[in-house]
């Protein structure tokens, strides 16, 4: 499919996925929803894509979130303001990957803002890159909106103390990248030249590995999160089984265990 919002380019078991709206700092519009809608299904439905990174064109932002010039025109489907408690459509189910049950790695590589609506995406992608000039807040209350869906999705990322000061100082309190590594919120932090590169390098490692493997392990660990600890242990018995049948081997051990050169 051609997109208009976003790039694809899929090399090595890998689709690299870039924000392509720079000029409003890669905030999402209709259209990028609705180009998320599909891509997740080719990405789910292509046997060679293995991982995902998810990146941004321009040097102010990775994203800034919804595009506000769509979200309060009275035409736009985001706000039924005669009905405000009314069950509209949430934005992040077309572009969450976990949402559209997308059971493939996703790593994120954030440079710049990355605000709001944005933590759609970085709540749920599985690993979290970021350069030194990244800085990360949610403007919600701020601007007098709640903040409610984003945070919630945050909370398996990062300890409940620092989402909810991060919500309820708004605009007030930019997480620098630094700080983002201490809370768990990214999990490298990279200079902005070696951003990209470093992020498929890891996606590039995933994708090369028993893709069964991957995704077994990559779908207990994210459905774990839905259930008490006993019911997670007992399901992920039953993952380790069906991925793992018993004497089974599928991979050749002595080809992919890592090079012990203090045994030679």
């Amino acid at each position: 499919m051609t997109y208009e919002t976003i790039v694809v380019d899929i090399a090595d078991g890998v689709a690299t996925v870039t924000l392509n709206r720079p000029d409003v700092l890669n905030a999402f519009n209709e259209a990028m929803q609705s180009e998320f809608g599909v891509l997740w299904r080719e990405v789910k439905a292509d046997d060679g894509i293995h991982a995902v990174v998810l990146a941004a064109a321009g040097d102010r932002a990775f994203s800034t979130g919804v595009d506000v010039t769509e979200r309060l025109d009275s035409e736009s489907p985001f706000l039924d303001r005669e009905h405000p408690w009314a069950e509209n459509e949430d934005p992040g189910r077309k572009l969450s990957p976990r949402r559209n049950a997308v059971w493939k790695p996703v790593i994120a590589a954030v440079h710049g803002m990355c605000a709001g609506g944005a933590f759609y995406w970085i709540a749920d992608c599985d690993i979290v890159l970021c350069s030194p000039d990244a800085t990360f807040f949610d403007p919600h209350v701020t601007y007098g909106f709640i903040a409610a869906l984003e945070p919630i999705a945050l909370r398996y990322r990062m300890s409940f103390s620092d989402v909810i000061r991060m919500a309820l100082l708004g605009l007030h309190e930019r997480i620098t990248a630094e700080r983002a590594l201490t809370m768990g919120l990214v999990t490298e932090v990279v200079a902005r030249e070696s951003l990209l590169a470093r992020a498929q390098e890891l996606a590039r490692v995933i994708a090369g590995q028993p893709p069964a493997a991957v995704q077994g392990t990559f779908k207990a660990l994210w459905q774990s999160l839905n259930v008490g600890r006993a019911q997670a242990l007992d399901t992920a018995l039953l993952y380790t089984q069906v991925g793992n049948p018993i004497g089974t081997e599928e991979v050749d051990r002595d080809a992919v265990r890592p090079a012990k050169p203090w045994l030679r």
